[in-house]
């Protein structure tokens, strides 16, 4: 196994981001922008591929086809209408976000259409019900600078937002559509060549100027970068869906790297004589081998009327688990393709005898394959229909491994590595949006863009830093966090410390969230609510993080109830005091034995029991005081 070198390797990397616009109303409809909470509408489609304009199938939409799902909406009036079920056409397009749009073209430098069109964008995996997404290409060209270095911008366009997946089975998927037709600002680089650390510095600087419009959305989900990556002499890889800027490094080393340890299968393959796999003559029906083997995953599969093929490939000995780099394997990329078609996945010959499989099955499959010492073979089962254009695709993926990274999209992990999505689109994916007549741009228009250009990033953090007293670490932390707007509503209450604000919204919440807690749980209004009751001296600083841990635990789903369950409930000056005399004169010994120093040991016993219910500043100065008390005394 070699060492990777990713700056030895050619690689090239462009993003496109995906930012919801801060709008009252969605792109082509006046429903709110909210997110529901329950769903008393639902809806069955099936989609079905259709010729373009040019008269050609689009290799996504076949792809997607050969899945056979039946599509699941789930909708509330509240949230969308008519136009989100694809049962009216769409209304006119939303003016602010048009001119969120222009404002963010101008501050690219990108040079803006005086007449935008609408296109149709072809979507196959049911996540818009009409089959496609309306989107319009507003600008082109321009830069923003990433120290002192300028990036290319390709285009700057609008659209509408996809709905929300909630879940999938082998036969269903469903979606939510509270989120279809949110406006959506997409703008994609110029691709660069960069280390990976490099690249995500680019994709902050560009987030910083769309956060310093304050014309766009916050949150989780409200954002999203696809990454295109190459590497020198391969495909373009284009990965959808990162979410956390933190991931990008990761996903963009682990691409690059999968993408070189495939080349280096494809240099191997090139002096090895391996014929293509024909279906009639390397294509075995082995069902009756496996009926009794020991297999879960298959015995399941033939639980549910499935068969079970065998795929002969000719001098492949060794090449599925060839492993370049750790991880990189053949066998593991053919294993992600076929699960995509609602298969529980396939065994090849170099991990087998394994996994329920046994010699007494591998001899019969060698026999009836009729194959040679170098040859090599997999095992799939599932259902006829499926089996069919999987064991296509995997013939198909085996050919491509011959020449190195195949073209198509995936999807990026949590993991921070990708899996196989879908093949790349073909040129037929987009055509003209028929229900919506060309918007014109005008010079007034172009002019207030102009006019409400944001303020550079470092001007930004300055006058946070100067409004709010910040340092600047913490002024930037505000800034790039998800709670920016959040932060300047709560400290309108000039009783609350801004300081002790933007630690709690960039410390205390991320921290409770990497200790595995839910952040979504936490809505903006119940955090405001604990701040208020803060400022009004209900409760004291400490019992914010209890409450917010209670919440984001899913214990509670209100401050109120947060309070009430973990018993925080505030003490009076008389009370304290009495609580606090008693503290002391319990443990004279370790006063007598530490002096001054006996501070702290008095205010861990303190916190214990009175921890939310008093504020800890106040705690340590009485202690601190009846200490000397005692000490002076003695």
């Amino acid at each position: 196994m070699s060492e990777f070198q990713i700056d030895k390797i050619g690689l090239k990397v462009g993003l496109e981001i995906h930012q919801q616009l801060a709008t009252n109303k969605k792109l082509f409809c006046s429903c709110p922008t909210i997110e529901s909470e329950e769903y008393p509408v639902k809806i069955f489609r099936k989609l079905r591929v259709a010729k373009s304009e040019l008269g050609e199938y689009d290799p996504t939409a076949i792809f997607e086809r050969s899945k056979s799902k039946t599509i699941v909406y789930y909708a509330n009036p509240e949230s969308s209408c008519l136009v989100e079920q694809d049962e009216e056409p769409p209304h006119e397009v939303n003016k602010d976000a048009k001119d969120i749009v222009l404002v963010i073209a101008s501050a690219l430098k990108s040079t803006i259409f005086n007449e935008i069109h609408v296109m149709r964008k072809l979507v196959i995996d049911g996540s818009n019900t009409s089959g496609f997404q309306r989107t319009m290409l507003v600008s082109q060209g321009g830069y923003i600078e990433v120290d002192g270095n300028r990036i290319g911008i390709q285009s700057v366009s609008l659209e509408e937002d996809a709905a929300k997946i909630l879940g999938e089975t082998t036969d269903t998927r469903e979606y939510a559509l509270d989120r279809l037709g949110i406006p959506l600002i997409e703008i994609a680089l110029e691709p660069v060549s960069g280390k990976p650390d490099e690249i995500k510095k680019i994709a902050l600087t560009l987030g910083r100027l769309l956060r310093a419009t304050k014309k766009v959305e916050r949150g989780l989900g409200t954002i999203r970068q696809d990454v295109n990556v190459s590497i020198q002499g391969g495909n373009v890889i284009e990965i959808k869906g990162v979410q956390k800027l933190d991931h990008l490094e990761k996903i963009i080393e682990y691409e690059a790297k999968r993408q070189h340890g495939l080349s280096t299968i494809a240099s191997k393959l090139k002096n090895m004589e391996i014929d293509r796999i024909a279906k009639e003559r390397d294509v075995k029906n082995v069902t009756d081998i496996f009926r009794n083997c020991k297999s879960k995953v298959i015995q399941k599969a033939l639980k549910d009327g499935a068969v079970v093929k065998a795929i002969r490939i000719k001098n492949f000995s060794g090449m599925f688990s060839f492993e370049p780099y750790q991880g990189i394997r053949l066998g593991k990329q053919i294993g992600e393709l076929v699960r995509f078609f609602g298969l529980g996945g396939i065994f090849h010959s170099d991990e087998l005898p394994n996994y329920g499989i046994e010699v007494t099955e591998i001899n019969p499959v060698r026999k009836t394959l009729e194959l040679e010492q170098n040859d090599a073979f997999l095992i799939l089962a599932g259902e006829m229909k499926k089996l069919e254009p999987a064991i296509e695709s995997i013939i198909k993926r085996i050919e491509d491994a011959k020449v190195g990274v195949p073209a198509e999209t995936r999807a990026a992990t949590a993991e921070g590595e990708t899996v196989y999505l879908r093949p790349r689109p073909g040129s037929s994916r987009m055509y003209p949006e028929t229900d919506i007549p060309p918007i014109i741009v005008t010079i007034p228009e172009l002019l207030d863009a102009q006019k409400m250009i944001p303020k550079s990033w470092e001007e930004t953090i300055s006058d946070l830093e100067k409004t709010y007293n910040l340092n600047q670490q913490l002024a930037v932390q505000v800034f790039d966090s998800n709670y920016s707007d959040l932060f300047e509503i709560i400290c309108k209450d000039k009783r609350i410390s801004p300081t002790f604000v933007a630690s709690v919204l960039c410390g205390t919440i991320t921290n409770l969230e990497r200790q595995g807690l839910e952040v979504k749980l936490l809505k903006s209004n119940e955090i405001v609510k604990a701040f208020k009751l803060l400022a009004d001296g209900e409760i004291a600083k400490e019992s914010i993080e209890i409450i917010f841990s209670h919440i984001m635990s899913g214990k509670t789903q209100y401050v109120e109830e947060a309070i009430k369950n973990v018993s925080i409930t505030k003490i009076d000056p008389i009370e304290l005091e009495r609580v606090l005399d008693d503290l002391v004169n319990a443990n004279m010994s370790i006063i007598h034995e530490q002096g001054e120093r006996s501070i702290s040991p008095l205010m861990g016993i303190a916190m214990k029991t009175m921890r939310g219910k008093v504020d800890g500043q106040k705690i340590n100065q009485i202690l601190e005081k009846k200490i000397k008390e005692k000490l002076d005394e003695n």
